[in-house]
């Protein structure tokens, strides 16, 4: 494998652990505020990824630097756990909490997209492409920016990423849970039963479909966020 695209590969990697790090302890937060401890309990409202690599190892480290290695690309997983009975007596809470998720990594992504935007301001960056994550470039020779471009361009790029696609309504996607926001408690049951019967096969089943359809999603939404990024740098 190209030395070059390995260490992109692993600073993709580090990108995915920090980002999934902050989705999954938003949802242990947020399912804490609204009276489920369990996530809590198990460590998981924190920044460190240990305690969300403890739980998934396999999602978090071992699938995602064998794609990384194989050229196959980064793909992984994590997962907070919750309390099923809270989540069908208080289908709103629960629907927050899984939108909780989603909603650190657009933020994530609007951090990192404001960066670049002060970044092109200043002169520190040059626009890169807007098909690849390379969306703002050194615009100098110095070695910060080189890497400041590159670091900013993957949060922005893989968080828009994973927002967009946790939030597909589709089990086992955050997007999901989501429609317990527009539930009651008999609704959320029937929410849970689905989610119970597409175990396994109907699981990999809905990612498929998921990863099908997430382009008509994140590739118009990640064209109008570079647009943003860039406007201001036309514009002087």
């Amino acid at each position: 494998m190209d030395p070059t695209a390995l260490a992109f590969g692993f600073l993709e990697y580090v990108v995915f652990l920090l980002s999934t790090t902050c989705h999954e302890a938003a949802h242990a937060l947020v399912a804490k505020w609204g009276g489920d401890t369990t996530a809590f309990e198990g460590g998981q409202v924190s920044l460190n990824p240990l305690p969300h690599v403890r739980r998934e190892i396999f999602g978090m480290v071992i699938l995602p630097l064998v794609g990384i290695l194989s050229g196959t690309g980064l793909i992984g997983y994590a997962s907070a756990p919750y309390n099923p009975a809270w989540s069908i007596n208080f289908p709103k809470r629960s629907g927050l909490m899984s939108l909780a998720g989603p909603a650190a990594n657009f933020l994530i992504a609007i951090i990192a997209g404001i960066a670049m935007r002060i970044g092109l301001a200043i002169g520190l960056f040059l626009p890169g492409s807007i098909s690849t994550a390379n969306i703002v470039e050194p615009g100098s020779a110095t070695s910060f920016a080189t890497g400041a471009a590159t670091i900013l361009s993957v949060f922005f790029s893989l968080n828009l990423l994973l927002g967009c696609f946790n939030l597909l309504p589709i089990p086992p996607l955050d997007g999901f849970g989501v429609l317990g926001l527009f539930t009651d408690s008999e609704g959320a049951v029937k929410l849970l039963q689905l989610r119970m019967k597409m175990r396994g096969f109907g699981m990999m089943a809905g990612i498929l479909i998921a990863s099908y359809l997430l382009g008509y999603v994140y590739d118009p939404l990640l064209t109008k966020g570079i647009r943003l990024i860039y406007a201001f740098y036309f514009r002087h």
